[in-house]
């Protein structure tokens, strides 16, 4: 079992950074994926990011790439986005989540945080 916790979310001027954590307890991450998705109001969920937690490799959405980056912590078994030149489209709850490397779905998910984008 793998907790996840998310914070960092809040209302931010366009332009603006923001860097939102999502703190892992219940196991190590060794052979998993940790991934950032984003929901807006009426639309589905979708991927943001994701980062493979031996080796760092990271994956990011076309629309993000060059404004946000995700890393992690390996000490404090966290995992972080860095976001920049934010945009109202940006504007969404955002979720962390966790899979094993072997699998194709992501098995943990927290309970959101929420992100505001103002113009």
């Amino acid at each position: 079992q793998v907790q996840l916790e998310e914070s960092g979310g809040e209302l931010v001027q366009v332009g603006g950074s923001l860097r939102l954590s999502c703190a892992a307890s219940g196991r190590t991450l060794s052979n998993y994926v940790m991934g950032w998705f984003r929901q807006a109001p009426g639309k589905e969920r979708e991927f943001v990011a994701a980062i493979v937690w031996d080796g760092g490799k990271t994956y990011y959405t076309a629309s993000v790439k060059g404004r946000f980056t995700i890393s992690r912590d390996n000490a404090k078994n966290t995992v972080y986005l860095q976001m920049s030149s934010l945009k109202p489209e940006d504007t969404a709850v955002y979720y962390c989540a966790a899979r094993n490397v072997r699998s194709t779905s992501y098995s943990y998910w927290g309970q959101g945080t929420q992100v505001t984008v103002s113009s």
